[in-house]
């Protein structure tokens, strides 16, 4: 074993008829990426394993995954913020391989690349990214998913070099792990479903794996944040492997009151309507008026914020009054659809996306994202709206 590969961590460990290396990597360090490649190379073992998810996986097979993206059934699925959230996370990571020189995930590539070219069997043993992503917003409090996602959008457009804490959680964990390390306060929320539930997924993966296939020696190459705890779960035999998968990619189920209280709120103003036509036309007339123009209004202004398309614009004046009355539908479906029918994304858009992201004035100058930011800033003016109006609604009643 060469100095390169005596510097990163291992673990050996037996499961059955199977030898099994842990090796810990550092997911911004070419010393682990060569690591990787010198093991695998030395005709040792029979498969590898890797810190990936199918849709991660993909990624690295198929960099241009982003340009064959269905922008509609994107938005249609209610998938937007999902996009943003990626979009964000790879602006972050583009970040992280401007200062370092290397793309973070090298060792997961050197690995991926290096048994593909030796024929070597890869095993997936990560849970999907999208569902880590729903447990960990499920597991946080409602109250602080606004200042998550607005953490991670802001480092997006932040320039600062990353500090040194930064640097020594990238040595040890993933880019999905150092980006949301990031908020302190919250941590013990993300903790459970972004590391420890991940231990014991791979484990359990890995378990399942080595249980059904005939593989000699299998080396897994994984962040040395998480060999500690997955050199632990993975020994544990007492838990059914099959068990704790079906349970780890289980979704909590959504709380009830987020789909009751705009339906709440729609009745509140509706019947705020109803008693201000029975005081008075003209005061009910008026009462309409706000609603339409508070809320058109504010919508209006988010999808200028976002350099909408005048119709766009246009778009969403009518349609948030309406839309605030739906709770099906909301205002940012209308103006994205719109904007993406009259500022059609080309190909090159899409291809760009990457790049375009990495930088603020990309966002808006990106066919793609701009459509996305309409979205997001029409759908928190349709919403700022509806409440201010409807405290201006209930405000006229009183007086």
């Amino acid at each position: 074993m060469s100095e390169t590969e005596q510097s990163q961590p291992t673990v050996d460990v037996q499961l059955g008829e199977s030898q099994l290396t842990l090796l810990g990597t550092a997911h911004v360090s070419r010393v682990s990426a060569e690591a990787v490649r010198g093991l695998l190379a030395s005709g040792e073992y029979d498969a590898v394993a890797v810190e990936l998810c199918p849709s991660r996986y993909n990624a690295i097979l198929n960099p241009d995954l982003l340009a064959r993206m269905d922008l509609f059934q994107v938005l249609r699925e209610g998938k937007a913020y999902t996009v943003i959230a990626s979009l964000a996370l790879g602006a972050y990571q583009q970040r992280m391989a401007e200062q370092f020189g290397i793309e973070p995930g090298a060792d997961m590539r050197a690995a991926v690349q290096t048994a593909q070219d030796m024929g070597l069997p890869v095993l997936l043993i990560d849970r999907e990214v999208g569902v880590t992503l729903k447990r960990i917003y499920r597991n946080v409090p409602w109250w602080k998913r606004f200042s998550l996602f607005g953490g991670l959008l802001a480092s997006v457009v932040s320039r600062e070099t990353v500090s040194e804490e930064e640097i020594e959680r990238l040595k040890e964990g993933d880019i999905l792990e150092t980006t949301f390390s990031q908020f302190a306060d919250q941590a013990k929320d993300l903790y459970e479903p972004l590391i420890s539930e991940r231990d014991r997924y791979m484990a359990a993966r890995l378990r399942d794996e080595l249980a059904t296939t005939a593989h000699g020696r299998v080396l897994a190459v994984v962040g040395a944040g998480h060999l500690q705890g997955l050199t632990q779960h993975v020994q544990d035999k007492e838990v059914s492997p099959a068990d704790t998968i079906a349970e780890l990619d289980r979704l909590p189920p959504p709380s009830r009151w987020p789909k009751t209280i705009p339906w709440i709120i729609v009745a509140l103003i509706v019947t705020g309507f109803a008693i201000g036509f029975s005081r008075n036309p003209d005061l009910g007339w008026q009462l309409v008026l706000d609603w339409v123009l508070i809320n058109g209004v504010l919508a209006s202004l988010g999808a200028l914020i976002a350099m909408g398309h005048p119709i766009t614009v246009i778009s969403a004046f009518i349609a948030a009054p309406i839309t605030s009355l739906n709770p099906t539908i909301g205002a940012g479906m209308v103006t994205a659809a719109v904007e993406a029918f009259v500022r059609k994304p080309r190909v090159s858009d899409f291809s760009a996306l990457r790049s375009a992201t990495t930088h603020l004035k990309g966002w808006w100058q990106n066919r793609v994202t701009r459509i996305l930011l309409v979205f997001l800033f029409s759908t928190l003016g349709s919403a700022a709206g509806t409440y201010i109006a409807g405290f201006r609604i209930f405000e006229r009643l009183a007086g």
